[in-house]
């Protein structure tokens, strides 16, 4: 979602990943209408009790939302964080302006 302008973040490529014992590859989607993703990245029971990493590619997102941007200060974002109850829900929403960027965990 964009922080900047109000409006919801379309199309914004996200990866995620897995570091079990080396870096995985989980899934790679585009946000929908609504700033989301359709599905989650795991299933209720693929999510284990590991490390992860969400990188949203901020930078491709921004330039198409803004042609008039000449200078991106945000390319690749990583977001890293641990699942330690894989029976909860995790939700890992970024918030994005062209400038900075804020997460938390969702409900």
């Amino acid at each position: 979602m964009n922080i900047e302008i109000k409006w919801k973040g379309k199309g914004i490529n996200e990866v995620g990943y897995d570091h079990k014992t080396k870096k995985i590859l989980i899934k790679t989607v585009l946000t929908n209408e609504d700033g989301r993703i359709d599905e989650p990245l795991l299933s209720a029971e693929s999510l284990e009790e590991i490390h992860y990493e969400l990188l949203f590619f901020a930078s491709d997102y921004l330039k198409k939302q803004n042609s008039d941007l000449k200078h991106v200060f945000l390319d690749k974002i990583p977001i890293r964080f641990f699942v330690n109850n894989k029976s909860e829900h995790y939700h890992v929403p970024l918030l994005l302006s062209p400038f900075g960027y804020s997460t938390y965990r969702g409900s």
